[in-house]
């Protein structure tokens, strides 16, 4: 046998010896041989799932953004900022992920590279295995106005309750309680002679009844139909529908006038007045609760009663062809349809609902309810809370009336009490969700009291469903209000331009635009 060198017995013995070893472990048998293991897989890189831009308004503090991130395989991940860009204005915490400004982002003195408000910062995610992710991140400052007045667009009206933009044009109409409408035009302060409609001789203005409120059609653009509300000489609630004129977007053809609902009511109170279209085009009608103290006849509780509600119709069709006094269709999704209680009915238990309006960012309904002896109150109504039950007569805002509180019942997102001080009043006038850029009301519902005079505001995002703020808490704004004409006291209404502009109305007869402060 030849000799074997020492250093290829190692070598010999894992080819020869190890077969044999399994051989004599296995009985000779390949089938059961041990897999070999399993690769490693490869590792994978990972990735920001947060947007690439953001937006701010000047002057706002905290967290502006957070960022996500996340690893394929698991990993924990590292995160650093990448020098280069804006991230000197801003302090960054990978811990929390989170991006907050470092000082005042002040949008009239950028602090970016570019000066052209867009701050850029790159991040970059890093796993144990090297691989990275970067993130390309844009923040844009938005300018806010940041000092407002009231400005007196309008003056010379009779006890005017509403205003609206008029569609087409740049003009508002304005109503007025004994049953004009008048077309204004706010950049001059004229009215045109010609009314855009008048009702005076079909509208009764005893107590609180009159002409009180107006909605345009979604579709006034192709259809140039329009909606009113007004007590009629009987002083019933009438709901009426009517046209333009051929070629006018200004005056209204009295001869179209159509009755779609009529209300009857029992006392010249609590006739409510606002109505509007929801974003899915239904027409809302908020109702009184038919007057007297303490609605004897508990109306608002009552299902098979139309008052002390807010209804909800369909206008477009008619589901009562032989009466000429309901044109309407009933839409799905209303709190009795085929149950017991009246199918118009889309939430109950108000006393008065004189003034509402719709956001329309999040499309909800905010109710300005005018309280009783002791508590006025703001109810917030999302679209998918059909049956919604804000309580009166057994509440009076968070307060007890005439029972005892029930797990079913909703209080307002908003109440104050009754007294003479700057977070009380005596009667409210519901306002609007202002949307625009003015600093200190922007993002805020804005409404008032007719009797004190004040005016409010809270941030939209404070006024939840199931919590109440008070007006300890109301932001008072009387002085950012200065007018540079006229006074700004006995707000019958707030209203809005087709440009989103806010304005107030004084049944005293003027109408003021909120707006930037002039230099």
């Amino acid at each position: 046998m030849p000799r074997i060198p020492s250093d290829r017995k190692i070598g010999l013995t894992l080819l020869w010896g190890a077969p044999f070893l399994l051989a004599a472990c296995s009985g000779g048998s390949d089938g059961d041989a041990s897999p070999a293991p399993a690769p490693v897989p490869a590792n994978r890189a990972p990735a920001f799932t947060s947007p690439a831009t953001a937006s701010v308004d000047e002057n706002t503090t905290g967290s502006i953004y957070t960022f996500a991130v996340s690893d394929p395989d698991g990993d924990s991940l590292s995160v650093s900022v990448v020098p280069g860009g804006d991230e000197a204005a801003f302090d960054i915490d990978p811990a929390s992920r989170t991006i907050r400004p470092a000082a005042s982002l002040d949008f009239e003195t950028p602090a970016d590279a570019d000066g052209d408000n867009v701050y850029d910062v790159t991040l970059e995610a890093r796993d144990p295995g090297g691989l990275t992710a970067r993130l390309n991140l844009a923040i844009t400052v938005n300018d806010v106005v940041e000092g407002m007045m009231a400005a007196r667009v309008g003056t010379g009206f009779t006890q005017p309750l509403y205003l609206a933009g008029l569609p087409g044009t740049t003009q508002v109409v304005v109503l007025e309680k004994g049953g004009r409408i008048r077309v204004l035009d706010p950049e001059t302060g004229t009215i045109d002679p010609v009314d855009f409609l008048d009702v005076s001789g079909e509208t009764s203005a005893a107590g609180e009844g009159g002409l009180l409120g107006l909605a345009f059609s979604p579709d006034f653009a192709t259809d140039r139909t329009f909606y009113i509300n007004l007590t009629n000489n009987a002083g019933d609630t009438e709901i009426r529908r009517y046209q333009m004129f051929s070629g006018s977007l200004t005056q209204a053809d009295p001869a179209t006038a159509d009755i779609i609902l009529t209300v009857d009511q029992p006392a010249s109170n609590h006739n409510a007045g606002w109505i509007g279209f929801a974003a899915d085009g239904m027409l809302f009608v908020p109702t009184g609760d038919g007057g007297g103290a303490g609605d004897p006849d508990g109306y608002a509780q009552n299902v098979n009663s139309l008052l002390g509600k807010i209804l909800r119709i369909d206008v477009r069709g008619d589901d009562f062809p032989t009466d000429d006094a309901r044109d309407y269709a009933i839409p799905a999704g209303n709190a009795f349809t085929g149950a017991a209680g009246l199918p118009e009915i889309f939430a109950l238990g108000l006393r008065n609902p004189f003034r509402c309006s719709f956001d329309d960012v999040t499309g909800d309904l905010f109710i300005g309810d005018v309280g009783q002896g002791a508590v006025e109150e703001v109810d917030r109504l999302r679209m998918s809370d059909a049956g919604t039950n804000f309580g009166w007569n057994i509440q009076e805002g968070t307060q007890d009336y005439s029972g005892a509180d029930r797990a079913d019942l909703v209080d307002p997102v908003a109440a104050y009490g009754h007294g003479a001080g700057l977070s009380q009043g005596q009667s409210l006038t519901g306002g609007y969700v202002y949307r625009g850029n003015l600093e200190l009301i922007k993002d805020h519902y804005v409404f008032a009291d007719f009797v004190s005079g004040n005016v409010w505001a809270v941030p939209v995002d404070d006024l939840v469903i199931g919590q109440t703020v008070f007006g300890s808490a109301f932001l008072r704004i009387n002085g950012s209000l200065m007018a540079d004409a006229g006074t700004v006291e006995s707000i019958s209404s707030f209203g809005e331009d087709n440009e989103r502009n806010l304005y107030i109305v004084s049944i005293l007869g003027d109408v003021f635009r909120i707006q930037a402060a002039q230099p």
